[in-house]
């Protein structure tokens, strides 16, 4: 074997171990859902019949249809106004000549830095002077601001990576700076909003120290609230029903991922090149 089939021969082990890891855990969750309730199977074990019964157990008993229905409306509407705020206030930054732009650049980005935890707190005593506890609301507006600091980030990188000279033909043909952002530079910047996109709906999806503090009641919980509920001496912890219950919460990223996949690496390796 010379030195170029043991390199490939490495690199493909390698592969093959990573993908082990990666879908090990899935895979695991999976056989364990679709085991029979009450056998406390755990680790990689096939079943040795297959209950279809725990996903509806699950949803049922879960209340999942509710958490889904939440966890949808919260995340559209943060994933929406989140990049339309990023997309605006990013081409300001790099377009506009801004008094003092670093400066607020640089503000808003201790966003990226500061744990959101240290002031989930004070969130809670804003949203409940404004009696918007135990709505969508409450999970929608501290999220959206959670949300822009990267989304800025994210697209005036992208903004940045689109050539001038595009811009300035443009201004010379006659085009106005809203023409030239949605016509021009819109277009060019689809895979970096596509994964953006992504990106945002999976923080969002998978949020819970928020909707604990923010949410009590039961109508108003998120897919990961609803999924607390299997977890507990008290509550119906049966594992094949949780791996049941954690599927259906995962089941909208995986669909979401699977249809902008190309879309998403496209994104991906653009920025990290141009960066």
């Amino acid at each position: 074997m010379n030195y170029k089939e043991r390199e490939k021969l490495i690199a493909h082990s390698i592969f093959l171990i990573g993908v082990v890891l990666v879908l090990y855990p899935f895979i695991s969750i999976l056989f364990l859902a679709l085991s029979e309730p009450g056998s406390r199977v755990s680790g990689f074990t096939i079943p040795n019949a297959i209950y279809f019964d725990n996903f509806i157990k699950a949803w049922t008993k879960g209340a999942m249809g509710v958490g889904l229905y939440n966890s949808l409306v919260v995340v559209v509407f943060v994933v929406v106004l989140s990049i339309i705020f990023a997309i605006l206030a990013a081409y300001s930054f790099e377009n506009l000549k801004i008094y003092g732009s670093n400066l607020i650049f640089g503000i808003l980005l201790i966003g990226l830095v500061l744990p959101y935890e240290s002031i989930v707190i004070s969130y809670y005593y804003s949203m409940k002077s404004l009696n918007l506890v135990n709505t969508h609301l409450s999970l929608i507006l501290p999220q959206i601001g959670l949300s822009i600091p990267f989304s800025i980030f994210w697209l005036r990188s992208s903004f940045r990576s689109i050539p001038k000279s595009l811009s300035e033909a443009a201004m010379i043909e006659g085009a106005g700076r809203i023409t030239i952002l949605y016509k021009i530079l819109l277009p060019q910047m689809t895979p970096a909003i596509l994964t953006l996109a992504v990106l945002l709906f999976m923080w969002t999806w998978n949020e819970f120290l928020l909707a604990l503090i923010m949410i009590q009641d039961e109508e108003m919980r998120t897919a990961p609230l609803a999924l607390s509920y299997f977890a507990g001496n008290k509550r119906y912890g049966d594992p094949a029903i949780t791996a049941a219950a954690a599927i259906w919460v995962a089941i909208p990223v995986l669909i979401l991922y699977i249809f902008l996949q190309r879309k998403f690496i496209s994104g991906m390796v653009t920025g990290a090149i141009k960066e």
